[in-house]
Formats: structure tokens, sequence, C-alpha cells
């Protein structure tokens, strides 16, 4: 990554920022939504208000996460519940299923500036978005939902020497998609299957390793971690016991994937020819 490079992109968003004022920003509290609301509040002073869904395949630390962060930069946050799990389109878990949550996300965020007197509205996605299937950037330009990162060409790698360099914390943080992303397409999305996942993923924490993931499978849990860790989990005495409570949380048979950790792993099925049988990941 070249600093001057990264440097004269982040001159271009302040610029950009300045062209969108009022702006509100859906803020997840991952490491893009911070970076772009930390930015805003420099630029725009209190012209910038931030946005969180709350519940539904959010969990209660992502959340009180987003707060404590966006009162740390001192920004108007408003959490909103996110009650996806009522529709129906969204929990059979079909290839649109991101499409469908972004929809309904941008239609609450609509009403939020309208109310407010915001006069744009802004994501966090950037160049790294659209090299994997992103239904829910679709909903988004369909919305009229701006990306100020993506139109500037900021990839991730450089958002977070940029945020190191503003001091926030969130710069090393892994990547945060939705618990819902760990279910395979088909596999009806429910509470208690987000609470598998979330649970199954903070064992992996547990035992030493800070990000990995827990697909879901039906009755199979499929673990992705980077190769790195795969010694301290295949101990006798980690691999028995992560095994043991997986099984404890509901899944019949656990896997440790030799690839390690891939993200957008999910989506390979996507590419693959339909078939007769159903498709899952």
């Amino acid at each position: 990554m070249d600093p001057g490079i990264a440097h004269e992109k982040q001159d271009r968003l302040k610029r950009w920022l300045r062209d969108h004022r009022p702006l509100l920003i859906a803020f997840s509290g991952g490491v893009d939504s911070t970076y772009l609301l930390a930015m805003a509040r420099r630029v725009l002073g209190e012209e910038v208000t931030a946005a969180t869904a709350c519940g539904g395949v959010h969990s209660t630390d992502e959340t009180a996460a987003a707060r404590a962060l966006a009162n740390r930069l001192s920004v108007v946050h408003e959490c909103f519940t996110d009650s996806i799990l009522d529709c129906q389109d969204f929990v059979r878990n079909g290839p649109e299923r991101c499409y469908v949550c972004k929809q309904r996300l941008f239609v609450k965020l609509k009403e939020i500036a309208a109310h407010r007197g915001i006069a744009h509205i802004a994501h966090g996605a950037t160049v790294d978005d659209g090299r994997d299937y992103r239904p829910g950037h679709r909903a988004a330009r369909e919305a009229g939902i701006l990306a100020p990162l993506e139109a500037v060409g900021l990839e991730k790698s450089e958002i977070r020497v940029l945020s190191r360099e503003l001091g926030l914390e969130t710069w090393n943080q892994p990547a945060q998609p939705c618990l819902a992303t760990r279910i395979a397409y088909g596999i009806p999305i429910t509470a208690a299957r987000l609470a598998q996942v979330a649970e199954a993923e903070a064992e992996l924490r547990r035992r030493g390793v800070p990000e990995g993931r827990v697909r879901h499978h039906g009755d199979i849990a499929r673990i992705e971690v980077a190769p790195a860790y795969f010694d301290r989990l295949m101990t006798p005495a980690s691999r028995i016991g992560l095994r043991q409570a997986l099984q404890r949380l509901g899944f019949t048979f656990v896997a440790l994937d030799l690839e390690g950790y891939v993200t957008g792993s999910m989506n390979r099925s996507l590419q693959r020819p339909q078939s007769n049988h159903q498709r899952s990941d």
C-alpha cells in the first residue's frame, strides 16, 4: 500500500464530505463505517448523524460497541429496532437475503433522514466490496444511498492504515458481517440458529482464535480459521472440547475446513450450476 496514494484518497473524501452536508451515515461500528463517521465528524462537525439497526441479526455486543464509538466521536446516534426476522423473504434465506435486508434498512434510514431534515445518506461500502457477491449494495444504489469510500477509491487496507493514524480503535478490528451470513443459503434463518453461530464463534475466541467463522450447514458446523491456528485447535484437549461444546449447541457434526478462513465462502454455491436439489453452501 502506498501511503501517499491513501492520503490523496482521504483528501478526496474530505472534499466529497464538504459537498454532502448534512449527512446521515449507516453505522455498524465496523472498520469502514467508523472511519467514515470519524472523517465526517472532522469535516462536517455537528452536521453528521449516525444510525444503527439493533436486534434481529445484530448481537447486543455489536450494538453496545457502536453506541460507545459514536459517543466517543461525539456524534448524534440513533438506534432503531430491526425486526428483520419477521420478514419471510429474509427468513427463507435465498440468494437475495441481503438485498431484502438492506431494502428494509434503507427505508428506515430515509425515514430518519426526513424526520431530521438530512439531505444525504451514506454507507461504508468500499472498493473491496465490489469484488464479491453483495446484493445489498445493489439495494443501496437503487435507494440512492451514497458510498463515499468507494467513490474515492478507498480499499480496506488503506482504511485500516488511515484509521490507525486517526487513533481509531477499530483499525485492526476483524470484519463483522451479520450473523445471517454464516447460515447456508436455503436453511431458514431463526433466532435460535443465529444464537448457535454467535455462541460457537465465542467458543473459538475462548480458545485463542480472535478471527474465525462457524458456518452453519444444518447439522454440520464448518469451522473456518486461518491455518496458523490449526495446531491450536487440533491438540487433543482443544479438539475434543470444541467438538463437545458445539455439539451441546445443537450441531451433530463439527468439521474444520482445511482451506482456512475465506471471506465470502458461502457464496460459492451461487457460482455452481443449479441442480434439482435445493442449493446450500
